[in-house]
């Protein structure tokens, strides 16, 4: 685990920029909001906005990103108010709280905005339940709010805005269906279900922080869109909390609140939760954790008794969410893995084309967009592939054949790379072998994902020929997939 946080690429140092930079836009907000005159409560407020705003808002390109930002308090702010105005009304609050999860997690249907919206919604209701927030404290926090929001979005869009020098990401669409054959939808009831279940388990084991166990059971459904994925993150949330309370034993309750040394610990928690998200959902639980009791040591309600139920709020919510996926209209790690590896497929095909189109003398071809496109498509990949090559896994025989097919897509994804760079090359010059290699490399996609036969290639390249060494490696490759990939029951990994 600590190898794979410290130890883990990080091409142009995006993670630690996107970490520090949230660091500046946080601390600042939260100066900002004290500044301002806003009480504690307010500032924690208005730093958590700042937070999630930094943190979830992922669409591709600066603007795309802007706007939503903008819409974020249209969401939050009705939220906010029908959270502090059932604060006494325990049946109508616990039902709208319910509503909220499953609208959120129906809202990624539309892709990264819907995702930011989503999460927005559920995480304002639930910083309500854990402020206790009450109706005439609403013209402060909807300050608060606002003002973080605006400090956090002169930091990312005006004061370093890095994203602006760097192509639109590519974010590949959620998959598609209708009705209840549309993941997001299935998973909006798995989700709206499972929190159910955690909000009547969380009150009988706390009436004041049962929302903790709604709170896990929705961040354990968050990126995920299989069975396998969703029991894979309980584990690690689970796992993340508990380090994170050793932790907070250690470092949190001795504070006691002290202001200087926990706001530079706050500093370093919101570091680590940037900068470890995207290689270790562990790490990044770890963090929030120990950032949750540090801002409960700054209201002063810290102590052992109460991370002890924060463990224990955390454990049902993380069985509610298990008992949702295996019963609540199942999706299986099979269906979702199989779909991602199509996908990424298809766009080794596209970006052959792209680049033999290249080669051949078409300027407008770019393969470049496609390599960018297979990168986050295999991420997908390696996601939905998690729950089968986890050290916990008992069946060793898939684990060995998940491991196999990510091999091989790197594979395919290192020479697609290397022909982008070849034909970017405007040396570079079109043969027939060139054109036959395409599209072989073409037709062995297309046989991979129709289910015919595929023969390995037998000319050896040259090393003066490059665009025709990283062709037959994509052949290879492709041809070595095809056991892996297939089993009797069809080309499925995780099949008989």
């Amino acid at each position: 685990m600590l190898k794979r946080v410290f130890l883990a690429p990080d091409p142009g140092g995006a993670r630690l920029r996107f970490a520090v930079r949230a660091v500046l836009g946080i601390g600042l907000a939260v100066v900002v909001c004290a500044l301002a005159g806003h009480s504690l409560v307010g500032a924690v407020t208005g730093g958590l906005a700042a937070l999630l705003a930094l943190f979830t808002v992922t669409d591709a390109t600066v603007r795309g990103q802007a706007v939503t930002t903008a819409l974020l308090p249209v969401v939050g702010f009705p939220v906010l108010a029908a959270a502090a105005e059932l604060h006494d009304h325990p049946v109508a609050r616990d039902l709208t709280f319910l509503a909220v999860v499953g609208a959120g997690v129906y809202a990624r249907r539309w892709g990264p905005r819907g995702h930011s919206l989503g999460v927005f919604a559920f995480m304002t209701f639930f910083v309500a339940q854990f402020l206790h927030a009450t109706p005439r404290q609403l013209p402060e926090l909807y300050a608060a709010v606002l003002l973080s929001l605006l400090t956090a979005s002169v930091v990312r869009f005006g004061l370093w805005c890095y994203e602006r020098r760097l192509p639109p990401a590519p974010v590949p669409a959620p998959p598609g269906g209708r009705g209840l054959a549309r993941v997001t939808t299935r998973q909006a009831i798995q989700a709206t279900a499972g929190a159910g279940f955690a909000l009547v388990m969380g009150q009988l084991v706390s009436g004041q922080r049962w929302y903790w166990a709604v709170g896990a059971t929705w961040w354990i459904f968050v990126n995920t869109t299989s069975r396998g994925e969703t029991l894979v993150r309980g584990f690690r949330r689970v796992l993340g909390t508990v380090i994170g309370i050793g932790l907070g034993l250690l470092v949190a309750v001795p504070l006691e609140g002290a202001g200087i040394p926990t706001a530079v610990l706050l500093a370093v928690c919101v570091f680590g939760i940037f900068y470890t998200a995207a290689v270790s959902y562990t790490w990044m639980m770890l963090c929030v954790t120990v950032l949750a009791e540090l801002l409960y040591g700054l209201l002063g309600v810290l102590d052992p008794a109460l991370l002890a139920l924060r463990l224990a709020e955390t454990g049902v919510g993380a069985f509610g969410a298990v008992l949702a996926v295996l019963l609540v209209l199942p999706v299986t790690t099979h269906t979702v893995t199989d779909a991602w590896i199509q996908r990424a497929l298809r766009c080794v095909h596209a970006a052959t084309a792209e680049a033999a189109a290249r080669l051949a003398g078409d300027q407008t071809a770019d393969p470049a967009s496609r390599v960018a496109e297979l990168e986050q498509l295999l991420g997908r990949v390696r996601l939905s592939v998690a729950p089968l090559v986890h050290p916990l896994n008992p069946m060793p025989a898939r684990k060995r054949r998940a491991r196999r097919v990510l091999a091989l897509l790197d594979d395919c994804a290192r020479e697609i790379r290397g022909l982008a760079a070849v034909a970017a090359d405007p040396e570079a010059s079109h043969d027939a072998r060139l054109a036959a290699a395409c599209w072989r490399v073409e037709a062995a996609v297309e046989a991979l994902t129709g289910g015919t036969e595929i023969t390995a290639p037998t000319e050896q390249p040259t090393a003066a020929d490059p665009a025709l060494a990283h062709l037959h490696g994509l052949e290879r490759a492709l041809a070595e997939l095809a056991q892996p990939l297939r089993t009797p029951s069809g080309s499925r990994l995780v099949g008989a």
